[in-house]
């Protein structure tokens, strides 16, 4: 019996060991922390202009997620374990005054993370990010409607590397303007654990976090592109984010998804200047 138990006991260390997280993390600087989290596929670096262009102290913390860029993957369902896992790493760093800024899908667990942690909060930035991708991209169609085992997930896990790479190519042409981004953002879709990419993508599409904005009481900023229109762009957002009370929305010209690359000075202007009146 007590065999038994030790081997027990071994076999749940092992588990808890060989446990693959769902992100890693780069921390620098000191001061009030900012956490910042990118979009799909995209790693944490793509924020590393941004912290250099802090104006102030600030002690950051750049999330890049698992099954991309190199990271192991950690199965389905793959959103919900990352929010899980942010949650823990606040609150073991014990954060206060804590700023969250988002691009894209990383707007929505940013979006999750300030509802959690209303009383820790004292900075919200949303990056061309929707609390309900599905309600553009399909409008009408229900989440339960959206399974990991569809006929159009089947076809994105079975395409060859060739078609696939068209495919991202195109994407990529559709989130900034600069030519010499395009096959960076590409590879990040290439690169990625295929899996992750499908499944992932899924778990996406069925979020609608627009219910839960009437809960977030915090000061947000949320800056937009105006591709492919500003009316269309500032329609959109106002739209989608009507439940949330305060809030300041901000369109940058000239830009597609990607505002970091697309209109780097004016993204790092509207951040510093929303840092200094609510994270000093």
């Amino acid at each position: 019996m007590k065999k038994i138990l030790l081997l027990l006991s071994i076999l749940v260390i092992v588990k808890h060991t060989n446990a693959q997280s769902a992100f890693t993390v780069e921390k620098s600087g000191q001061g009030n922390p900012i956490i910042l989290l990118p979009g799909f596929t995209t790693p944490g670096s793509v924020w590393d202009q941004t912290i250099k262009n802090l104006e102030g102290s600030y002690e950051t913390h750049a999330i890049s997620y698992a099954g991309f860029n190199g990271i192991d993957p950690i199965g389905t369902p793959w959103y919900a374990p990352i929010k899980e896992e942010l949650i823990d790493y606040i609150r073991k760093e014990n954060m206060t005054n804590l700023t969250i800024i988002g691009h894209s899908m990383g707007g929505n667990l940013a979006t999750d993370l300030a509802i959690e942690f209303t009383n820790e909060l004292s900075g919200l930035i949303l990056v061309e990010s929707l609390p309900c991708m599905r309600d553009l991209m399909m409008p009408g169609v229900p989440a339960s409607s959206l399974q990991y085992d569809s006929p159009y997930n089947n076809q994105m896990l079975k395409m060859p590397a060739d078609a696939f790479r068209n495919v991202a190519l195109t994407m990529a042409r559709n989130m900034t303007n600069q030519e010499d981004k395009i096959e960076l953002l590409a590879s990040w879709s290439i690169e990625a654990d295929r899996e992750t990419y499908v499944y992932g993508y899924t778990d996406l599409l069925k979020l609608d976090q627009r219910p839960m904005l009437k809960d977030i009481t915090t000061k947000t900023l949320i800056l937009g592109a105006t591709f492919p229109s500003r009316e269309m762009s500032q329609q959109t957002f106002e739209k989608q984010y009507v439940n949330l009370a305060n809030k300041t929305i901000e369109l940058a010209d000239g830009s597609k998804h990607f505002i970091m690359f697309d209109q780097p000075e004016w993204l790092y202007a509207q951040i510093n200047s929303y840092l200094k009146k609510n994270a000093q």
